[in-house]
């Protein structure tokens, strides 16, 4: 039996679509399966969390965006059981850290339902599961704004949320312990990456792999409004970790101290201090 999780408002209306295609695709092929959907997040998870304690399962389906993948693997993730991400939502960062497609869900679907499951790195951070990036600093700022604003909505409340806050924000001063050292820095942006990318294709650590047992973390130093400006379109391409004040390391562990909030696949972890691991071959699923 599969289990096929649906957010029915993700993408503008695409989760619908999307979900659609996916009961249409398990139907064809007569596969057994259930599907999840709900009026909220906690509805979802509580009713789909009774059907993974009650009987076997083959894999769960998460159809919607980053925030329903990252609900998913905090259930499957426990239990070892194989999860799988379908694009249907803003940013897909997941979908793109496991190296899909967001097009072609036809091929995946085949894919994940024919071959067997792979074991990939998570993240952890303070016990919750994570799969691309563990972040803090001015996108946190940004995304606790956004978050705040009822209008406009979609994407473009992010780009407000910067043109807001982008004005008044100052470097913050952070403690990072890694493996082999502690770094005392004021740092405007830091990501830990066991994905590369984020906020819908930002490659902010672009040379991550989730094979490695190893997360890479991207520290961005006090630079000018100007500067910041310049160097923040260079993370679509990755380009960025050549600029001076652009600092890279690679650990398993890190822990920060600072006055800041932390964000994990784009969901509100909380204020730090927080530690993270990069936990081999926790999760179990189909990647490129």
């Amino acid at each position: 039996m599969w289990a096929i999780a649906i957010n029915p408002t993700s993408g503008h209306g695409k989760g619908i679509a999307v979900g659609e295609r996916v009961v249409r695709y398990f139907s064809d092929h007569a596969f057994e399966y259930q599907v999840f959907s709900g009026r909220s997040a906690g509805e979802l998870r509580s009713s789909l969390e009774s059907f993974l304690d009650s009987q076997p399962c083959e894999g769960v389906i998460s159809v919607g965006g980053d925030g329903l993948a990252h609900l998913i693997l905090q259930l499957t993730v426990p239990r070892n059981i194989p999860f799988a991400v379908m694009p249907a939502g803003t940013g897909n960062d997941i979908v793109r850290t496991l190296g899909w497609s967001l097009d072609d869900i036809d091929s995946y679907l085949e894919r994940v339902t024919s071959e067997e499951p792979q074991p990939i790195d998570l993240g952890n951070v303070d016990s919750e599961w994570f799969a691309a990036i563990l972040s803090t600093g001015f996108d946190s700022v940004v995304n606790e704004r956004a978050n705040s604003l009822g209008w406009p909505k979609g994407p473009q409340r992010y780009n407000v949320a910067i043109a807001l806050e982008l004005p008044k924000f100052k470097p913050l001063q952070y403690e990072i312990s890694l493996d082999n050292q502690t770094i005392t820095t004021e740092a405007m942006l830091i990501a830990i990456g066991n994905g590369r990318s984020y906020g819908g294709g930002m490659y902010i650590c672009p040379q991550a792999q989730m094979h490695d047992g190893l997360f890479d973390i991207m520290i961005l130093e006090p630079v000018s409004k100007v500067e910041f400006l310049k160097v923040f379109p260079k993370v679509y391409s990755g380009s960025h970790i050549t600029h001076p004040k652009v600092k890279t390391f690679r650990s398993k562990r890190v822990s920060l101290v600072a006055d800041a909030i932390a964000y994990a696949d784009g969901e509100r972890i909380g204020p730090a201090p927080i530690s993270a691991e990069c936990v081999s071959d926790a999760g179990l699923t189909w990647a490129l």
